[in-house]
Formats: structure tokens, sequence, C-alpha cells
């Protein structure tokens, strides 16, 4: 085989990267790749430069034969990036969730778009459950508080509750919505409601005590918490929008770990200041990174509160970016040496899309 160029399209650790090398998803870092893919003759370029047409993205893509890239702080892979790119052959997300990669346009030109699937999964599972503890016990605007200097119990507790007896529901039931569910169980939740286009099994639901709700609307009507777990697509593009948070319990709290843009940014700020929503967390936006005035960095309820949100580093803990950084290891291999891919980690095959339902994520 001949040597291939290898772009990735990293995030710039600074400081934090030289002084931690398990930040392994990071430019200087390089998820661990130099020594092995120089070893084998080939050449591996590495940037953050990826907006405009003069960023090192849109230089590189010519000629590459592979491009990496995050879904933490995506190069965005468009239609017009692929016409250009007369040499790639495969698209590799080191993490989980590659729609900042035009995947029509990688069906047309046969471009392979693999990504490390499961390799996120207990790290977003845990993310949520902090989420969803961190809304209802109503805890930033109490650790807020206490960085003021301030103490006033009542403006805490006023919106503070257990989550203990409260009904939980997620849209989406795959590898990470199951193991919510699992999570939830030492709380004394009331009732797990799932929707997904594929049911569980009966054993899987009674061991989760989960129930399948077919409709979305009438999902979000029962719940007290909202989780959503599923991929972003065009089916579930704006999912969660002003006509589906009329149909939310008044007071219900959302957390939203897989896609920003599965959520309307402006109907859920919105649904937060009328009180529709006593809080909305996640740490995925519509567009990575989040403008400094994007609305979701500073909304609030009508108690002051309700805000969880963070950078998006749920997915990437340093024991998330080892998986990952392996399984993108195991992806080139496989594509060097001619080996069969993991089907679970095909996104795009030679030429279709291999389509994967909620639950099968």
């Amino acid at each position: 085989m001949e040597p291939w160029q290898v772009l990735a399209i990293l995030y710039r650790g600074g400081e934090a990267a030289k002084q931690e090398p398990r930040l392994l998803g990071t430019v200087e870092n390089e998820l661990g790749l130099r020594p092995w893919l120089e070893s084998q003759g080939h050449e591996l370029i590495v940037s953050d430069s990826k907006e405009g047409p003069h960023s090192d993205l849109a230089k590189h893509i010519v000629d590459a034969e592979v491009v990496i890239t995050t879904p933490f702080h995506p190069g965005y892979l468009t239609r017009d990036l692929i016409d250009k790119a007369k040499n790639l052959k495969i698209c590799i997300t080191a993490g989980v969730g590659s729609d900042h990669v035009d995947l029509n346009a990688a069906v047309e030109r046969k471009i392979q778009v693999m990504e490390v699937t499961g390799s996120n999964v207990s790290s977003v599972a845990e993310h949520v459950v902090m989420s969803i503890l961190l809304l209802v016990r109503n805890f930033v605007p109490a650790h807020e508080m206490i960085e003021r200097g301030d103490w006033m119990v009542s403006q805490i507790a006023r919106n503070a509750f257990d989550l203990e007896g409260k009904v939980v529901g997620t849209i989406g039931a795959g590898r990470i919505g199951y193991r919510v569910l699992e999570r939830l169980m030492p709380f004394n939740t009331k009732e797990h409601v799932y929707h997904d286009y594929i049911a569980l099994s009966k054993d899987a639901e009674q061991a989760v005590r989960a129930r399948r709700v077919e409709d979305v609307k009438d999902l979000v009507s029962q719940c007290d918490v909202v989780t959503v777990n599923c991929p972003l697509h065009e089916g579930t593009r704006n999912l969660v929008n002003a006509d589906l948070l009329k149909h939310f319990k008044k007071g219900a709290w959302l957390v939203n770990t897989a896609r920003g843009a599965i959520c309307d940014k402006d109907a859920v700020a919105a649904a937060l200041k009328s009180g529709r929503l006593s809080g909305y967390a996640g740490d995925v936006w519509n567009v990575q990174p989040a403008p400094k005035d994007h609305v979701w960095r500073t909304m609030k309820n009508p108690l002051g509160g309700g805000n969880g949100m963070t950078p998006h580093y749920s997915g990437t803990t340093l024991d998330a970016q080892a998986r990952y950084a392996a399984g993108t290891r195991t992806i080139l291999e496989n594509y060097l040496n001619g080996k069969p891919q993991d089907l679970a980690n095909i996104i795009v095959g030679i030429g279709k899309y291999e389509t994967k339902a909620y639950g099968q994520r």
C-alpha cells in the first residue's frame, strides 16, 4: 500500500495537554498515533485550524486519504470540502457522533465514515445522572450563592426537590439511554419511560422498570425529568421544539447530552424563562465551540437558576479518551491491513448508510 496522508483535526489543549499526556484528543498529544503511523511510513498532519477556506482542514483535505476529527471540537466536513478531497477514502470520528460529516456526500463519493461506538457510553451516562441531580436539587444556584458570600437557604430550597418518586423518561434507550436508567435505579424513582423506534426486550424493560411510550408528546407529558439520548439526524433535528415543549409538565427538567441541534435553542431558552421548564442541562450545543453570546450560556428560570450547561466534555473524560484513541487506531489498522471493520463502528459503508435506529446506538 502506498503511504497515506492522515489529517487529524483535534482541539488545542494548551498547558493542560502538556502537563497531562492522557489528554489524547488534543493537538499536543495526537491520539498517540504519530510514532506508530510514522513507523509504517505514513504522514500525520495534526491541527486545530478548521474554519474557512484558508484553514489547515481546507488546505490538507485535498490530499488526505484519512481524516480524523472529534465530536467535541469538530472539523465540519461539508460537501464542498468533500468534493475537494480527491484522495479521501475514510473519515474517522475519534469518539461517538458523526453529524459533522455530510453523510450524503460521503455515500455518493463512496467514502467510509467510522466512529468508535461505545467508547463514551459510561462517561456520558454518568454525566446525565449528575446533570439530573444538579437540576433537581438546584445545586448550581446554591453553589453560586456560596461563592458570592451569601447565605439564604430559602432562596435555594424553594426550587429544590428529591429525585426519589419522580418519573424519568429518555428519548432514546440505546447504549447510553439504557445505562442512564440502570444508574437511576438506586434513587427509587417512581417510574421510567422511554421513547424509541426499537422496543427493548421484556427482560431489559423489567431490569430497569421501563415502559415504552410510542408517542414522544405522550412521553414528555408524563415525565418530571426528560433526558435526550438519541443520535442527531433529519428525524431528530429540532425534535424538542416549541410545540413539543407545550406538552411537557410545567416545571419539568430537561437534560440533553446527545446533540445540541436536537433541541431548538430559542424554544428551550423561552421555556426556561417562562417556567415551563425548571431547568435545562447539557454539554452539547448547536454550534461548537458555542459563541460567547449563545443564549444557553446565561438563560435562567424565573427563580434565578435552572442552567446546567457545560462545554462538551461528558464523553471525553481521560478514561473515554483512552478508549476512543485505542478504537481509532484499531480502525486505522483494519483499514491499513484490509481487514473488515467492526460493524458497530460503521456509519457509512462503501456507498451506503448503515442505518441505525435509537436503540442500536
